[in-house]
């Protein structure tokens, strides 16, 4: 069985995909999270039941955990002292980060203890942080293999003892070739290193654009959760810029986070209440298509955020393409891999308000130009970044990590075997 283990269980959608097409190519998985889901982006049952699945690690007490710590040296032995002379002395980023290591080699010796009862031949984390800390040592426990997807903040705001999680990795999930360079920079092999993207489930989308009406103002969509790592802030300024102008232009921003107030405020002091929306609410993924067919144009500019997070490759770009919306962003980690400019999109400077106002102005005036963005963009995402294909190098990967009591490769189903939601494997 796969193990895999995140922060926040099905707390990101991205996870919640990835496991449901994981475990429809009958691939034996199970979801462990530090802790429990608090935010839902589904409405679905398939998802409610994956979670109420999950296995949350501080679900147990501190006398528990405590227990399981005492008991590791006898029941691990030499990978109990290995781990721990890692977690003591291994290469660290900083003294807050050695401490971190340290506790959560501890949180890992509880985690492996459960485990032992169970059938484990692989374990992954998705995300390399936290989690990812608590996995390498529970495979390290347990004398299994460990591999990763790293994204954005795990790789550079929270980074934690990557040097040795890039060491110890059997693989390494790569959501984008800048990904991929990085990774090789902190000593990665290239056998090690698979590029496997973030799809969407492409049956939830449809590529159906807004009819422009010629007396109303185009509509400019964004979306994600308000923090500054979206570009929400860049957007809103580039809209002055618009209304100073005279272009005629709505624009909506979808979703809610602790900047929400900050974006009103900011928006309303450059005078923009009329013209800009900021909705405030979360976007279920089953919300997500009627959103994205009530405009004509997707903007996410994204930025490095004062605090080192960025976005690895966001979801939303590809959702918004794949519903018919041309897209404007920037060049930032993953998303040339997604948007080609000029081809598949426009792409900007990252922080450049002036840029992202001409990029909009663009499609705003030329719908020859927005249709032709539009109809390539959505054909790179169902080419390249629907999900089942997407999946492919990852399920096989984990394929090749299962291994039955008798050390035989488990069967599995073979790989044209139809989907359960009728996608094609």
């Amino acid at each position: 069985m796969i193990h895999y283990i995140t922060p926040t269980g099905i707390a990101s959608a991205w996870v919640a995909n990835e496991l449901n097409v994981v475990k429809e190519r009958g691939i034996p998985v199970m979801l462990h999270s530090l802790r429990p889901s608090r935010q839902q982006f589904f409405v679905s049952k398939w998802a409610k039941q994956l979670d109420d699945e999950t296995n949350v690690i501080y679900a147990a007490s501190p006398i528990t955990m405590a227990i399981s710590v005492l008991m590791a040296p006898f029941l691990f032995r030499g990978k109990f002292v290995q781990g721990l002379a890692n977690a003591l002395f291994g290469a660290r980023e900083s003294l807050r980060n050695r401490v971190a290591a340290l506790f959560h080699f501890f949180v890992a010796c509880h985690w492996a203890r459960d485990l032992r009862k169970k059938p484990v031949s692989h374990i992954h984390s998705q995300w390399i942080h936290s989690g990812g800390t608590v996995g390498m040592y529970g495979a390290w426990l347990l004398g299994v293999s460990f591999s990763f997807t790293g994204h954005a903040a795990d790789l550079f705001r929270e980074r934690v003892a990557l040097t040795d999680k890039v060491r110890r990795a059997a693989f390494i999930v790569c959501i984008s070739h800048f990904h991929r360079q990085f990774y090789k920079e902190l000593g990665a092999r290239d056998e090690q290193l698979h590029l496997v993207y973030c799809g969407i489930d492409l049956s939830l989308f449809v590529a159906k654009r807004l009819v422009r009406q010629s007396d109303q103002p185009v509509v400019i969509l964004s979306s994600g959760r308000l923090v500054e790592k979206k570009g929400f802030a860049v957007l809103i300024d580039a809209c002055k810029i618009l209304n100073d102008r005279r272009v005629k232009f709505r624009c909506v921003i979808g979703g809610d986070g602790p900047l929400a107030e900050v974006l009103r405020e900011r928006t309303e002091g450059l005078g923009l209440i009329s013209q800009v929306t900021i909705t405030g609410k979360p976007l279920t993924q089953e919300e997500l298509p009627g959103f994205m067919h009530g405009g004509h144009i997707y903007a996410l500019p994204c930025v490095w955020a004062a605090d080192g997070d960025v976005d690895g490759l966001p979801q939303m770009l590809m959702e918004a393409m794949a519903c018919g919306l041309p897209a404007v962003s920037t060049r930032l980690v993953g998303i040339p891999d997604l948007i080609e400019n000029e081809c598949s999109g426009l792409v900007v400077e990252s922080g450049s308000a002036p840029q992202l106002a001409a990029a909009l102005e663009r499609l705003i005036l030329d719908e020859t130009l927005a249709g032709r963005l539009a109809e390539e963009g959505c054909r790179v995402v169902r080419e390249r970044f629907e999900i089942h294909l997407a999946l492919r190098p990852l399920i096989e990967l984990f394929r090749q990590r299962l291994v039955g009591p008798d050390g035989l490769r488990e069967p599995q189903p073979a790989i044209n075997q139809p989907l359960a939601n009728g996608g094609i494997s």
